[in-house]
């Protein structure tokens, strides 16, 4: 972005990349990281949400964890070791720059094999028919919908919509829905911004801007993904200009597994995303053989 307005402001993206990006997320080089915000601050003017809208209520993030038992904790097991197996022959064999598509495939099954089973697509799935964080979900609208609370409900996957779906509509709680296929995107929002639905179920993809949704004092975030910006923008839909009550913002991660380590991968980008603005400094980001390995749980 910063080269498309300001071409050659930081030079080649080879030598960026070699003389700035890699000492920094490697290394954690505080005085590169210190040369780039230095660079990069006259040309940026930033306001923080906070500064803009001072009187907006307080937002209350929550991280409710599940652990995973049984037949789907095996599934999950399973498919890590035999993921990691074929991520390390593929780095061994290739190298890092020649083997992101198998690694994030990878990380990806387990990230589904969190969310449900269902939505992995190998025939050792097929008979595991429990998923702990659909169940803690359903467990918690209970509770929400009983307190009068109105819920945003954000997923990457539609399919992991589709299963809510599924349980929605036998526990009879009703509810409207937006993803990408939606083509009247008017129509749910007035539902639920009018009160006649108390649910709304959204792709991150496709409502993750451009939507006002102050109706709602409740987001989940049912899937964590590596970029808190995104989830933050999500969350906003709600804790925006017109909001009058606090947010409640909670995000389910199973215990010891991919989505944990996904979030503390978060709160590194975050940091360093915060000191290359604020000129501060920051912790190591790596995304390199050991980053790849802890993700896996090696």
């Amino acid at each position: 972005m910063v080269d498309l307005v300001l071409p050659g402001l930081l030079g080649l993206e080879k030598s960026f990349r070699e003389n700035i990006r890699n000492p920094i997320e490697k290394e954690g080089n505080q005085a590169q990281l210190t040369l780039l915000s230095q660079r990069l601050r006259p040309f940026m003017l930033r306001r923080t949400k906070a500064e803009v809208a001072s009187d907006l209520p307080a937002k209350t993030e929550i991280t409710r964890t599940v652990a995973l038992d049984g037949a789907q904790r095996e599934l999950y097991e399973t498919l890590r070791l035999a993921m990691h197996e074929k991520v390390r022959e593929t780095l061994k064999n290739r190298g890092i720059a020649q083997s992101s598509i198998i690694v994030l495939d990878a990380l990806l099954k387990l990230r589904q094999a969190c969310c449900d089973p269902a939505l992995v697509k190998l025939p050792s799935a097929r008979n595991v028919k429990t998923s702990a964080k659909r169940t803690l979900l359903l467990e918690m609208l209970t509770e929400l919908l009983a307190e009068g609370r109105r819920v945003l409900i954000f997923s990457q996957f539609t399919e992991m919509l589709n299963l809510i779906e599924v349980d929605l509509k036998r526990e009879k709680m009703r509810y409207t829905r937006l993803d990408g296929s939606t083509k009247d995107r008017k129509s749910p929002v007035e539902q639920f911004q009018s009160g006649t639905l108390s649910i709304m179920l959204i792709s991150l993809k496709a409502g993750g801007a451009g939507l006002n949704l102050t109706a709602a004092d409740t987001v989940i975030h049912y899937d964590p993904w590596w970029n808190p910006a995104v989830e933050n923008q999500a969350t906003d839909r709600a804790h925006r200009i017109g909001q009058d009550k606090p947010v409640f913002v909670y995000k389910l991660v199973c215990q010891d597994t991919v989505e944990d380590r996904i979030v503390a991968m978060q709160a590194q980008k975050a940091e360093l995303a915060q000191a290359i603005l604020s000129g501060g400094s920051s912790k190591t980001l790596q995304w390199d053989e050991a980053a790849i390995a802890h993700l896996f749980g090696g």
